[in-house]
């Protein structure tokens, strides 16, 4: 390599591998420090399980961009705990630092006192898909979840989706189990309604309620689609696409969904969280309107919130409400450094796999095709729409570290040193895809393959 540019950036999932990549061909050397075990982030937690090819495909372009002789990977860091952010900036002598550590914590219920019934009554999304994606693993030692008939999901965009759709597959799949009938999740994934017609049962047979889906706006204004909206032709487009989807999806999985809708209150019983009070809403010119005096309970043995994630705080770094303060036309460069930048959802705060793409450079046109179900013509249009990308902000940060003295042989050998420490503390060895083999998790579909030899 000629020349001494080394980047520390944290987060290997779909920006910051876009990141690593960006820059690795550009010739510098770039560190990748990973909070978990792999670098999969969403794709491998917060993506539901039955989507295993896309999965499988997604990871597999991430393993190629931080496979780069100018990467070096470096996990189970978390930026914090581990990592302290002022020492690393002030004393380690990377050129620049990129945040792509996405957004992970769950978005409070906007209800006084409504965290006190965490795990009683109430559990929020993302340790809920987490855990719904590996608790079939051998040895599984997460967090763990009972989960229940009837139960309410409040949110409005397709993570919420997935949480009803993770409900209904699961009291399904139990009550068939019950009746003799063995049907495993990727079958349910294509419509649960066509498993029951075709086994001329019901919900109502099953002795299944199912759950509802509260949402404080209309389907039309679910955030279900990243088409156009600037012109009124476009919004009616993107709104019939928009009801479209969630049209889909309450007939292949059967839900309830109850728009206008917004919580504002708590049902409390015996110190567990029985049911939530909601307000009737109005849609104005794009506003939630709450309309005075219709609230009403709601009784539901479960909650289950779903309303957004953001970043987790980092000491030191400078914040802006709920995501980094940065200077949006600089690069997105953190407000007072000149070398420390973020990408993706640490500067979105929105922590879903579109707004990656929308921030980062596309994960794949896939994702909208089987995430969605949308047909080729409305996903191409959103795709068009999407070209503000990761490689265009890296260019950018990179045409600015160009511009840098290269660091000293020693402050190089030194930053070397300290991977290599965190590197052997682990176990990494250095060879990015044995690591990955070694610590990639038992697939659902591996286990159900075997069971069936």
């Amino acid at each position: 390599m000629v020349g001494h540019h080394f980047v520390a950036l944290f987060g290997g999932a779909v920006a910051g591998s876009e990141a690593a990549f960006q820059l690795a061909q550009r010739g510098f050397r770039v560190a990748v420090f990973e909070q978990n075990i792999l670098p999969y982030g969403k794709i491998e937690d917060g993506l539901p399980k039955w989507h295993e090819k896309l999965r499988d495909k997604e990871e597999a372009k991430i393993n190629e961009k931080l496979s780069h002789p100018n990467v070096q990977y470096v996990p189970q860091v978390k930026l914090g705990p581990d990592i302290d952010f002022d020492d690393l900036v002030q004393n380690w002598g990377f050129t620049a630092v990129l945040l792509a550590t996405g957004a992970w914590r769950d978005r409070s219920l906007p209800i006084d006192g409504i965290d006190d019934y965490v795990n009683k009554g109430l559990y929020y999304q993302n340790p809920l898909v987490y855990w719904y994606n590996h608790k079939h693993e051998p040895g599984y030692d997460g967090p763990t979840f009972d989960l229940t008939d009837n139960a309410m999901v409040i949110g409005g965009g397709l993570a919420s989706l997935d949480v009803v759709k993770i409900l209904m597959m699961e009291s399904v799949e139990k009550a068939l189990a019950e009746r003799g009938h063995k049907v495993n999740m990727f079958t349910l994934d294509r419509s649960i309604a066509k498993v029951l017609e075709n086994l001329d049962l019901t919900l109502e047979d099953l002795n299944i309620k199912g759950c509802r889906l509260f949402y404080r706006r209309r389907a039309m204004d679910m955030p279900l689609s990243p088409l156009p909206t600037d012109t009124p032709e476009q919004l009616e487009k993107a709104q019939t696409v928009r009801k479209k989807i969630l049209d889909n999806f309450v007939k292949k999985y059967l839900f309830e969904f109850i728009p206008c809708h917004a919580p504002v209150g708590k049902v409390v019983e015996n110190d567990k969280l029985t049911g939530i009070v909601f307000q009737e809403t109005r849609i104005e010119e794009g506003r939630v309107i709450p309309i005075p005096g219709s609230e009403k309970s709601y009784q539901a043995p479960l909650v289950i919130s779903s309303i957004g994630s953001l970043p987790e705080k980092i000491e030191s770094v400078p914040w802006q409400g709920q995501v980094f303060k940065v200077d949006q036309d600089n690069c997105c460069k953190l407000e007072g450094h000149d070398n420390v930048f973020a990408l993706g959802n640490a500067v979105t705060g929105r922590g879903n796999i579109i707004e990656s793409m929308k921030h980062g450079k596309a994960v794949t046109i896939d994702i909208m095709d089987k995430h969605l179900n949308w047909e080729e013509k409305d996903y191409e249009n959103w795709f068009r729409g999407a070209e503000e990308s990761t490689e265009a902000q890296v260019e950018a940060i990179a045409d600015q570290i160009e511009r840098q003295d290269y660091m000293p042989a020693e402050t190089l050998q030194s930053i070397l040193d300290r991977i290599d420490a965190l590197q052997k503390k682990v176990g990494y060895d250095g060879n990015f895809m044995s690591w990955v083999e070694k610590n990639l998790p038992i697939r659902l579909e591996q286990l159900l393959e075997a069971e069936s030899e």
